[in-house]
């Protein structure tokens, strides 16, 4: 009787596994299929799902994303490389500035006492920051960099990107450092180091998969922003989900061509979690659980 009980407690598991795994990859396979639709496929009344059955697949809509198509001038992303460059080197570059100086915070707020603040109430205020809501922060930015002429230009959104994510990144970060031994640090120093080379020798390469994970968290939030960037830039400085939010035409959405240039903005990030995936595991881990 127990051993049917389990079974069936073990099966309902694997429906609801199942149902969840579905759940979750349907929305992916419908972008990819989505992306090779002839446009009469994605009208048609009866949705199409399956290639080379319902509907004859076509690279089309990835040809009006690189300009060689007839959408090209309705819907396609124009300047490509500008788009993307745009996008990554906001991305990158204010992760990079956020993690370094991120890094540098939670070092201290975890080795050091400050007397009129305390440390808790620090951190408090760091990730405090990231309560407002960043439609309050619109207007203001926009005024402030219009004042100093920086409007639709790539430092700008350098600049507001790691403003953005640096409470993110020293509130990971904070905890990491804090499990770190604080022994080998001050062996480096009575070797002779000084407190940044204590820093920068021992406590920076063993707290590495945190800062990977911090980073890859600063990316992915700075590679996917779309109201900061669509209210900051017009056209020298747009990124890719501005563009892919734009592509709606007096007839409608371009659902093909959405999906075709959705797949292209999930790569980046895509690829770079792939690559880092062990540093991920190890950071997210690490100090979940206290001796």
């Amino acid at each position: 009787m127990q051993a049917t009980r389990n079974k069936g407690i073990q099966l309902l598991l694997y429906i609801i596994l199942a149902f969840w795994t579905f759940f979750a990859l349907f929305p992916i396979y419908w972008t990819v299929i989505t992306s090779v639709k002839p446009q009469k496929a994605v009208s048609a009344p009866k949705p199409t799902f399956f290639p080379w059955i319902d509907f004859q697949p076509t690279l089309k809509p990835f040809q009006d994303i690189f300009g060689s198509g007839e959408g090209y001038g309705v819907s396609g992303m124009g300047n490509l490389a500008q788009l993307f460059r745009n996008s990554f080197g906001a991305a990158f570059f204010s992760a990079l500035f956020a993690t370094i100086l991120g890094a540098m915070a939670a070092y201290a707020l975890t080795r050091f006492t400050y007397r009129r603040w305390k440390n808790k109430d620090i951190a408090f205020w760091f990730v405090s920051q990231r309560m407002l809501p960043p439609i309050a922060l619109v207007v203001p930015f926009f005024i402030l960099f219009g004042r100093v002429h920086m409007l639709d230009r790539l430092p700008t959104l350098i600049i507001v990107y790691t403003a953005m994510n640096l409470p993110l990144v020293i509130w990971l970060l904070r905890d990491y450092f804090a499990d770190l031994p604080y022994e080998i640090e001050e062996a480096a120093m009575v070797d002779g180091d000084s407190r940044y080379g204590a820093f920068f020798k021992m406590a920076l390469p063993l707290a590495l998969p945190g800062l990977v994970v911090a980073f890859l968290f600063a990316f992915v939030f700075s590679w996917n922003e779309f109201l900061l960037a669509l209210t900051l830039t017009l056209d020298k400085a747009k990124t890719l989900p501005v563009q892919v939010a734009g592509n709606v035409t007096l007839r409608g959405p371009r659902y093909w061509d959405i999906a075709a240039q959705g797949l292209i903005v999930t790569l980046p990030p895509l690829l770079i979690a792939l690559v880092a995936g062990r540093y991920i595991v190890r950071g997210l881990t690490t100090g979940a659980v206290k001796s």
